[in-house]
């Protein structure tokens, strides 16, 4: 599978209990994991966890400098964030290296 487009323009769909799991356990608010998808970023096809549906992984910058890590699929031509958090040493390597 290859990497999917992300819709345009891009729109996002977000559970709440979903959204106050990555506040309460990564500190991540919905503005930052969005701010991601617009900054510089990459992403992939997630073949080992789309099972049900297809999974993509991302890496991006916020506005003030976080780099993220977040896992998303697309449902009706729109973004919807399964989990976002800091990015580990090596996630953050690979942003600088790749963008």
């Amino acid at each position: 599978m290859d990497v999917a487009t992300l819709p345009q323009p891009l729109a996002f769909e977000w559970d709440d209990n979903n959204q106050n799991k990555i506040f309460l356990k990564h500190g991540i608010l919905k503005t930052e994991a969005e701010q991601a998808f617009f900054n510089r970023r990459l992403y992939w096809f997630d073949a080992i966890h789309s099972h049900k549906e297809d999974r993509y992984n991302l890496l991006g910058i916020t506005d003030l400098g976080k780099i993220l890590f977040i896992t998303f699929t697309l449902r009706k031509n729109k973004v919807r964030v399964i989990s976002a958090r800091i990015g580990d040493k090596r996630e953050r390597e690979k942003y600088a290296k790749e963008t």
